[in-house]
């Protein structure tokens, strides 16, 4: 029996049976799995936890992303959000996420080569991508064509190669842009456009998204740098709801794409992709400043959300909102000023004044005004979630290599707790009495 050390760990005891346990701690985590040896008797199951939406569960150890939500820190591999945003590119970033180090120049032209050297997509993918209905939604586009993406490259199924992960590391991050503006393109009935590799990550985007009947399109820098901003600010975030999934289905071993595809999927939903429209549609409900107090009045009543402010993980001020804030003014400089933006910086500053929201710990987060920003570009709602999941690649990839390569992990498989019927017998149709289900059962069964 391993001796522990008693400063680190916990002395449990079970009132039931009046034994003692003391459990190890580990970087101040207890190991649920020591919960199992405190039993009524042996033929108990032992002590299960119970945590719905994970709120206090770690699945992994990770070296990636570190948050401190109390002091509204975030940090890629040690380095603080702000700087990057400030000084890096969203290539160079990526490279910081999944390498663990920021690249020389030499490296950093390397990997920019790589990942331009695999924007192009099979000529079948054009046939698939049509095959969808004329108004589709671009993220079911993008869930669809990025798992397709398995179906071409057989050698991604070699997961415990380095070679291979490196291989489909590139080829995800230099295609997604591309699958991304196609689903936008094919939702207009425009034609689809090729990359264009003399440009930057970014401005290809932009290219393939907007470019019309120009010999070679141009994009506006300022727009540019926002957008790869945006995307920095969006590229990991420690173990969120689409990182979850990513990890939870690659641990069947799948290959890369079938995973990256159920991150995207779980970023299509409104609670975690699509948090940014849910903002303009508030702001566009609110409709003027004037209209802000009685909204306000509403929120406190319980009769709406504010949506855009509050975090899972912050309670303090997002550090990626007050980045985006910056972005957002150099933003509108270009496209011109926004009326939803007089409203969303009145409504802000009421928040933070307001004590219902001060002592709830409400405070913007990255989605209250990237959304303004990305209309304000050109880009429909309904591009949204698609513009979070291009940014957020690399930090599934890094997520997703760190887990393959983890030999503590598992196939993800989460207890329950039954609270269903005990053993019953099977009884036959024309045995079972009319009564046999009382009535809200008997409407449940008719749905």
């Amino acid at each position: 029996m391993a001796v522990i050390d008693s400063r680190n760990s916990l002395t449990v005891t079970d009132n039931r049976t009046g034994k003692a346990y003391e459990l190890p701690l580990e970087n101040g985590c207890l190991n649920t799995m020591d919960l199992r040896q405190i039993k009524i008797s042996d033929e108990d199951f032992g002590v299960l936890g119970y945590d719905p939406g994970f709120l206090n569960t770690a699945s992994c150890k990770s070296r990636i992303t570190y948050i401190d939500g109390d002091k509204g820190i975030l940090r890629y591999r040690g380095y603080p959000i702000e700087q990057l945003a400030e000084k890096s590119s969203f290539l160079e970033t990526g490279y910081l996420l999944i390498k663990g180090e920021l690249p020389d120049k030499e490296r950093l032209a390397e990997w920019t080569y790589n990942i331009r050297n695999h924007t192009m997509t099979h000529s079948n993918i054009i046939k698939f991508m049509d095959g969808f209905r004329y108004d589709a939604h671009p993220m079911g586009i993008l869930v669809g064509t990025v798992g397709a993406l398995s179906t071409f490259y057989s050698d991604a199924k070699d997961i415990n190669s380095e070679e291979s992960r490196k291989l489909q590391v590139r080829r995800l991050i230099g295609k997604i842009p591309t699958l991304a503006a196609m689903s936008f393109r094919h939702s207009l009935g425009f034609p689809y456009v090729l990359p264009d590799n003399e440009l930057s990550y970014t401005a290809n985007f932009l290219s393939m998204m907007f470019k019309m009947t120009e010999h070679h399109y141009e994009p506006n820098p300022i727009l540019e740098h926002a957008l790869d901003v945006l995307f920095i600010l969006h590229a990991d975030h420690e173990q969120n709801c689409s990182t979850n999934a990513v990890r939870a289905v690659g641990s069947s071993g799948v290959d890369p794409y079938t995973a990256i595809a159920a991150g995207c999927a779980a970023l299509y939903g409104p609670l975690h992709g699509g948090a940014n429209e849910a903002v303009i549609h508030m702001l566009l409900k609110i409709g003027s400043i004037d209209k802000i107090p009685d909204f306000i009045k509403s929120v406190k009543e319980g009769e709406g959300r504010l949506m855009g402010f509050g975090h899972r993980v912050y309670k303090n001020y997002d550090p990626r909102a007050k980045i985006i804030k910056d972005i957002a003014f150099q933003v509108f400089e270009e496209t011109g000023r926004s009326p939803l933006l007089d409203i969303a910086l009145e409504l802000e500053r009421i928040a933070l004044e307001d004590e219902y929201f001060i002592n709830r710990k409400l405070y913007p987060n990255v989605d209250f005004y990237s959304g303004l920003i990305y209309q304000a570009m050109g880009f429909p709602l309904d591009m949204f979630p698609v513009l979070f999941a291009i940014g957020r690649i690399p930090g599934w990839l890094a997520q997703w290599t760190e887990h393959v390569k983890d030999s503590e992990q598992k196939i993800a498989r989460p207890r329950q707790i039954y609270l269903g019927e005990a053993e019953r017998n099977f009884v036959p149709i024309d045995l079972r009495p009319k009564n046999h289900f009382d009535e809200q059962k008997a409407v449940l069964c008719r749905l």
